[in-house]
């Protein structure tokens, strides 16, 4: 799923499952390692069923070709190709591996949680800042916001087919694939797509 090059310090969790009684889900998650860095996004095609996939996949291509791209001409890039399609909602994450940094964005109510490990477990997460729209048809003037990363961080991109409650459970521990596992088992909707998607912020070696 992550491209061959991906960065040893992001470990990855990702689990996902498409409405019942459908063989493809309109959730996406990208994986795409840069020079120096990486895109970490979900996408939401809206709806469910094959036009919501292909919404998607559509997305995830623009995303995945132009991964380093700036965030304001990245989404335009998107808003563009998805216009013929049900369009997508979208958070999109960037991790400056040499700046040992995150930024973020979204369009839409695909929600970013992330948990500093030096907080502790029960320490609120701060929230990716996303804006009311959909990609490909209604575009809202976007704004990135952004954190240092400490080792053990870790991040979570849930669609909404994931209740908002999940930010308890990234506390627990596990490795993010356990975590991924976990929130889409406790908190996953049996009326929609879902798909959630973790990364732990490792220290170098």
């Amino acid at each position: 799923r992550a491209s061959p090059d991906w960065p040893a310090r992001l470990e990855l969790g990702v689990a996902e499952r498409a409405l019942p009684g459908e063989w493809r889900s309109g959730d996406r998650a990208v994986l795409a390692a840069y020079e120096g860095g990486a895109l970490v996004a979900a996408i939401d095609g809206l709806g469910h069923g094959d036009e919501a996939a292909d919404a998607a996949d559509v997305a995830a291509r623009v995303l995945a070709e132009h991964p380093d791209e700036e965030a304001e001409r990245l989404l335009d890039s998107c808003h563009r190709a998805l216009a013929r399609t049900r369009g997508a909602v979208m958070t999109l994450a960037w991790f400056d591996l040499v700046g040992e940094s995150l930024s973020w964005t979204g369009v839409g109510n695909v929600e970013g949680r992330l948990v500093h490990a030096a907080a502790g477990p029960h320490a609120p997460t701060h929230g990716a800042l996303t804006k009311g729209g959909v990609v490909g048809y209604n575009m809202p003037s976007i704004r990135v916001t952004g954190t240092d990363l400490e080792d053990g961080d870790v991040m979570v991109l849930a669609t909404d087919g994931i209740d908002s409650g999940f930010a308890r459970a990234i506390g627990e521990g596990g490795s993010a694939q356990e975590i991924a596992d976990r929130i889409l088992a406790a908190h996953g909707k049996p009326s929609d797509d879902a798909l959630v998607v973790v990364v732990r912020y490792r220290p170098a070696e």
